[in-house]
């Protein structure tokens, strides 16, 4: 699926080599008719050889760049140039008759590459110019006829419709892309999770308790600890959120993984995309806080996380139900040198440009409010 739009492109190819054959043979056939037959010719053979280019362009290599939206615009503008060689080298009676322009059915094949390579924009935007040049040579004879109007409608839907199966074409390529992508990170957590032995949580779980039964520097080691076990058991169970190719992530569906039979995460359905850098030091400050919890609260204490898009800002609380913090307990312990909270969370939070804070009191919890500013985090 790395080319979804190929079979269009062939079909594009089939469509002008049999329209040109076409056009040819009857330019060739009443070539006496024409005003100047010898323009009328070079017109033809500028048509094969262009063909014959842009056959070559819209196949190329594929190890090589994809300028095909750029041949199909100059495809556009030779296409125009031939329709409008039309007054020139026909005869009057020609162009008073109902012999068709030079080109004739060969043209909107330029209209259909633009559709291919742009979308439904594209497929609009090349049959109006098309059109216009229709309507131009048309003009130059007598006023538009209902057929002619007809014409135009029957450019303007080609280039429609194949504007949107270019258009579905790709999500479609995306989706299967993804779902593979999805499928590989399955199969390497799979592969991860038989490789690490559970005795590596329980060797974290024991150095969190143990860590917050002794308190001090061994307190701050059983936070760590407990954050690496938190990140440990999602990137086995659900592992991360994919990275598109701007190298953006969905904050949203991330913080989703860190889901568990005591952490409830609410967040909008939509996604909500953030450079992958920033989502990665959003989820360390998330897993600070929940593993600040269960160190501190208890293995078992339930916690939320709550994500909200607030236009120009991301925000995410927080919340437990713990005995709280009393006041100036937070920065008694960074004046003490114990920097869990401050380097870890509070640091993160500012080396992105947002603000953190906590809402807390002793017995009714603690809630962290995180804010990232979209712009600067995109930044």
């Amino acid at each position: 699926m790395d080319r979804p739009l190929e079979p269009l492109w062939r079909g594009l190819l089939v469509y002008r080599v049999l329209t040109l054959v076409s056009t040819s043979v009857f330019v060739l056939v009443s070539l006496r008719e024409y005003a100047h037959p010898l323009g009328a010719g070079l017109v033809v053979a500028v048509m094969v050889v262009w063909t014959v280019v842009t056959g070559f362009a819209y196949f190329p290599r594929r190890d090589g760049p994809d300028r095909r939206g750029t041949v199909a615009a100059v495809d556009l503008v030779v296409t125009a140039g031939v329709m409008l060689t039309t007054p020139v080298v026909q005869s009057p009676a020609q162009l008073a008759g109902d012999t068709p322009l030079m080109g004739s059915i060969w043209t909107p094949g330029a209209a259909l590459a633009l559709a291919i390579a742009f979308g439904l924009r594209g497929g609009l935007v090349g049959a109006l110019v098309v059109s216009a040049a229709l309507v131009a040579v048309t003009l130059t004879s007598g006023p538009m006829t209902l057929v002619d109007l007809a014409d135009v409608q029957l450019l303007v839907l080609a280039g429609l419709t194949v504007g949107f199966c270019s258009g579905v074409l790709r999500r479609s390529a995306e989706r299967v892309r993804a779902a593979v992508a999805e499928q590989a990170a399955a199969t390497e957590r799979e592969r991860l999770a038989r490789s690490i032995h559970d005795g590596v949580l329980q060797v974290l779980a024991h150095v969190r308790r143990r860590g917050a039964e002794l308190g001090g520097g061994a307190g701050e080691l059983g936070t760590l600890a407990g954050e690496q076990e938190v990140a440990l058991r999602t990137l086995l169970t659900s592992g991360t959120a994919a990275v598109d190719g701007g190298g953006r992530r969905d904050v949203a569906a991330a913080l989703r993984t860190l889901a568990s039979t005591r952490v409830s995460v609410s967040a909008p359905a939509h996604p909500l995309d953030l450079p992958a850098r920033v989502v990665d030091d959003l989820l360390g400050v998330v897993g600070a806080a929940l593993a600040n919890t269960a160190v501190h609260v208890g293995v078992d204490a339930p916690a939320w996380v709550f994500v909200e898009d607030l236009g120009d800002e991301v925000e995410i609380s927080v919340r437990d139900e713990g005995p709280g913090i009393p006041d100036g307990r937070l920065a008694e312990a960074e004046a003490q040198g114990r920097l869990g909270v401050a380097a870890s969370m509070r640091g993160r939070v500012r080396d992105l440009g947002g603000t953190i804070a906590c809402d807390t009191a002793v017995d009714r919890g603690t809630e962290w409010i995180i804010r990232v500013p979209r712009e600067v985090a995109t930044a």
